[in-house]
């Protein structure tokens, strides 16, 4: 709750209004795995804004260094170093852990880092598919078209008002998890991504 009441108040101190569509797919008691595009600054805020429920999101080692992010990093994010091989094994478990021991939802930008190309999506890590196999957990995709719009990855400190929209899609459910292999599974939902936001942008 907390976490979402900051959510919502850092968009209004920056004047962005947020608008959600697919919100009647899931509810505060659904378990699962998001996993959203990344552009901007915006894109975790935006998720503890538009999702009804409490997620941990996996990020880089050093984001809680980042100025008006970096203590809501430190406090809820599972850190990774992506150049050591112990620390993602280290984090996949932390991630396992805190599924199975304490029913939380584990937040994944399955691009990694930035999408600084022309390519609606960059190609997608294995990492948030894996975790789904491995916790039996479904797959739930969101988009944000318009973070980039409002704050630009390529300058912190230059947000601008305006609308920002979050797509809650259907959940891949945990049997269509399980029975495909992860090669396939992020393939289909890599797919469903880009369908979308095609469709969003015509």
């Amino acid at each position: 709750m907390l976490f979402k009441i900051w959510g919502h108040l850092f968009f209004f101190l920056i004047g962005i209004t947020i608008r959600i569509t697919g919100k009647e797919k899931i509810s505060k008691n659904t378990k699962c795995v998001v996993v959203a595009n990344h552009h901007s600054f915006l894109d975790t805020p935006m998720i503890y804004a538009a999702l009804p429920f409490f997620v941990r999101p996996l990020a880089r080692s050093d984001y809680g260094k980042i100025p008006l992010f970096g203590y809501i990093y430190r406090i809820a994010a599972i850190p990774v170093n992506r150049d050591s091989i112990s620390s993602k094994k280290e984090s996949f478990q932390k991630m396992l852990s805190a599924i199975r021991e304490d029913g939380t939802n584990i937040f994944i930008f399955p691009e990694g880092s930035f999408n600084e190309t022309d390519s609606i999506l960059k190609p997608f890590f294995d990492g948030a598919f894996r975790i789904a196999k491995a916790s039996g957990q479904p797959i739930v995709p969101v988009l944000f078209p318009d973070t980039i719009k409002r704050w630009h990855y390529s300058s912190f400190w230059s947000w601008r008002p305006g609308i920002s929209r979050a797509y809650i899609l259907d959940p891949i459910p945990a049997e269509v998890v399980a029975r495909l292999e992860i090669k396939q599974l992020k393939e289909l939902v890599y797919r469903e991504m880009e369908m979308h936001l095609i469709h969003i942008d015509t």
